[in-house]
């Protein structure tokens, strides 16, 4: 088995932490037990090395032997074809998984970032796209209640799709946008009470508050 390494930032401001995408890279490193080393590069000065591997100037990516892959939800499906503990080896049980991945990514993270950033800036003002990003993101929130209520993982078991739906949401959760979802606030009281959550989370605080 080659060597999996992860890149993230060497350091991030308070706020981001505990956000930063690599937490969802490192939790299923840790669910599905694959040995693994940390690497960091600059926050604050991103050279053409860091390009050549995120063309965005973001994090995390990872390197697997002579592969290196980017953005997160790639990566977690690079892993999930390691291990059956992110995604079932039979064809319609990967597939459930792979749609949800996708779910989480393009339909309700497509809705709740927008809605995030406009919380965060602190603008209260209640323009007509505000109100769009609102509702938007309230649509996404209302289906996604009607599937968690009848089921406790988004496929048969748990798998990558609930480390992809459960960071989304939790991010929503942070300010308090989940409050009138009670099943999504459940589903990720359960996801991040997970052993591999907790240690990833700590992991990747631990990892920031060093370079302080």
């Amino acid at each position: 088995m080659t060597q999996l390494t992860l890149t993230t930032f060497d350091w991030v401001p308070e706020m981001p932490r505990g956000y930063v995408r690599d937490l969802r890279v490192r939790w299923a490193l840790e669910e599905a037990g694959l040995p693994y080393s940390v690497r960091s590069v600059p926050f604050r000065d991103r050279g053409a090395g860091h390009f050549s591997h995120q063309p965005f100037g973001q994090v995390p990516w990872l390197t697997d032997g002579d592969i290196s892959i980017f953005e997160s939800g790639a990566i977690l499906l690079h892993l999930a074809e390691r291990s059956e503990a992110l995604m079932p080896a039979d064809p319609r049980g990967r597939s459930e998984v792979i749609e949800w991945m996708f779910a989480a990514l393009n339909s309700v993270e497509m809705a709740s970032l927008p809605w995030f950033i406009f919380i965060f800036s602190g603008d209260t003002e209640e323009t007509p796209g505000r109100k769009s990003i609102n509702k938007f993101l309230e649509s996404r929130l209302q289906h996604m209640e009607s599937v968690l209520a009848g089921r406790e993982w988004l496929a048969s078991s748990f798998s990558v799709a609930d480390i992809l739906m459960a960071d989304v949401l939790r991010l929503v959760g942070r300010l308090d946008g989940l409050a009138a979802h009670p099943a999504c606030r459940d589903y990720v009281a359960r996801a991040t009470a997970r052993p591999a959550f907790v240690k990833a989370h700590a992991d990747q605080m631990a990892h920031f508050a060093a370079a302080d």
